[in-house]
């Protein structure tokens, strides 16, 4: 409910403003809204920055025009009494204030209160609630400088917190005062105070952010105050969180507020990140790679490829089911299935379809590569023996996708991101190069996402990590396709001039013969 200021308080701020005007001794008002359910609402953050702000500016030393007169004596006393500390105090202010309540009863139905500035030389003290009707004084003492006094009634106190409810029972006296030292956020422990005597606590905490109910939250567990615990838990479950910030730190306050056996319901908060399905993560995965695969319209499924991929990446492996490899080799052999159909068609087949299935089985070997898992895959692929003898037969529009799965794999050899051994290394290079060299035209022109430069890279590597005598095969039979087809095939200079040197510039088999006696040879030179 909206709180509101009484006319009381309005007129005392204007009185206040006219003395300052007038030049008389300057006054700080921190007026009080008062609640319909017969308390205060705390002010905002800005109300308790702006005071400190202006408390600071107040006190800071104000140098005094230089003085000629003076002795170098004089001047001395002068500044120690400057440094000496005021022997006004927080005890004494407060003091002197109730002293002031008892001789002017009819004052204290204001609801605002008004501290001589000059009285308060490094501290800032604000008051809150009806002195009048109260019979407990809780004093916060922060660590800003604030000092805040709060008028309560000792029922609803012992009501609604264990915390109280103990030191008040360690009290005799029928007018009680507790004090909390170093108390880090005064402002949140008001306005916790507060929300004591408010009849519903969730329309309170609906104007408030995370942030703030966080804030009372964690006030509230300190106090022992359980109702407002599950007020906040309650609107923490149903408002949105916004960004992973502020999710991560509602969840750390929520498993703290566990870890420390505090008697109150967390789980259905915990519930909108952690799951109680039986459904193991291995079919849900599962579910959203066939979705993936599936759909029909290019756009959304292009998009939900990448972010699938990011998140998977991301978890970098971790949480995610072990098994879950299995369930990728299995989308990726019904694709070649599809593919080596669609093939035995021959003039018949279904480019676009064609094209679809090549896209996602690079997708799919994307993702076994970041789980470091696409050695298999490298392995089928280079046993696709019938699927590439039907390549010639296909147009060349149907089937220069294929292709892109064969410079994927390239590219993940020659960054490292699978290990296929030699035998499989050499096969693949048999199988497919030469179908990627017919094919690498189309590939440059009718593929935006391909990289020419970097699969005649990763094509280059892979070559040099076979023996020499198969580098020197592989490499010749390129350049008789290089030397007629020009840019229409890879650039592999590159690889050429690395074999070039190790077969001849410099042989190993030299190398060794003259590495026989090093020392000999070292002495010699």
């Amino acid at each position: 409910m909206k709180p509101f200021l009484h006319l009381s308080t309005m007129a005392e701020i204007k009185k206040i403003t006219k003395a300052e005007q007038q030049g008389q001794t300057k006054i700080r008002t921190v007026p009080v809204a008062v609640t319909p359910e017969g308390f205060w609402c705390c002010p905002s953050p800005v109300a308790f920055q702006k005071t400190l702000k202006s408390h600071n500016s107040l006190h800071k030393p104000k140098h005094s025009p230089p003085t000629t007169d003076k002795k170098p004596a004089e001047k001395e006393k002068e500044k120690e009494k400057e440094k000496r500390p005021s022997s006004t105090t927080i005890r004494s202010v407060i003091a002197s204030d109730e002293q002031q309540q008892q001789s002017n009863p009819e004052e204290t139905t204001h609801h605002s209160i008004a501290v001589p500035v000059t009285t308060l030389p490094r501290k800032v003290a604000i008051e809150f609630g009806e002195p009048g009707s109260s019979d407990a004084k809780v004093i916060l003492v922060g660590k800003q400088g604030f000092c805040v006094k709060l008028s309560v009634h000792k029922k609803v106190l012992v009501d609604h917190s264990s915390f109280f409810a103990k030191k008040l029972s360690e009290k005799d006296s029928v007018f009680a005062c507790l004090e909390i030292e170093s108390c880090e956020d005064a402002e949140i422990y008001v306005e916790t105070v507060g929300l004591m005597y408010c009849k519903d606590m969730k329309q309170r905490l609906m104007k408030q952010s995370v942030t703030r109910v966080l804030r009372v939250l964690n006030v509230a567990e300190l106090l022992g105050f359980g109702s407002c615990v599950q007020s906040c838990l309650d609107y923490l479950e149903a408002v949105p969180w916004v960004g992973e910030e502020e999710e991560e730190k509602v969840i750390s306050s929520i498993l703290r507020l566990k870890t420390e056996g505090v008697s109150v319901v967390t789980t259905p908060v915990l519930k909108r990140v952690a799951s109680s399905s039986v459904d193991p993560p291995k079919e849900t995965l599962s579910r959203i790679i066939e979705l993936v695969l599936r759909s029909k319209e290019e756009k959304s499924r292009r998009e939900m490829k990448s972010i699938v991929l990011k998140l998977l990446r991301e978890q970098n492996g971790n949480n995610v089911a072990e098994n879950f490899n299995e369930t990728i080799y299995s989308s990726c052999q019904s694709c070649l299935d599809t593919v080596l159909s669609l093939f035995r068609q021959a003039e018949e087949t279904d480019a676009k379809q064609i094209g679809v299935e090549a896209d996602n089985l690079t997708w799919l070997l994307d993702v076994l590569a970041e789980r470091q898992a696409a050695e298999e895959f490298s392995v089928t692929w280079a046993n696709q023996k019938e699927l590439a003898l039907l390549h010639e037969k296909v147009p060349l529009v149907s089937r220069y996708h294929i292709s892109r799965v064969t410079s994927r794999l390239f590219v993940g050899i020659g960054r490292g991101e699978l290990l296929p051994s030699k035998d499989t290394r050499l096969l693949l290079l048999t199988t497919w190069l030469q179908p990627l060299f017919k094919d690498y035209n189309w590939l440059q022109h009718g593929c935006r996402s391909f990289d020419g430069k970097l699969v005649e890279e990763g094509i280059g590597r892979t070559i040099l990590t076979l023996p020499l005598e198969d580098q020197q095969r592989i490499l010749m039979s390129w350049l008789g396709s290089f030397l007629n087809g020009g840019d229409g095939c890879p650039n592999l200079q590159r690889a050429f001039e690395v074999w070039w040197r190790r077969s001849f510039v410099r042989p190993y088999s030299d190398r060794q013969g003259s590495g026989v006696s090093q020392t000999d040879s070292t002495s010699k030179e």
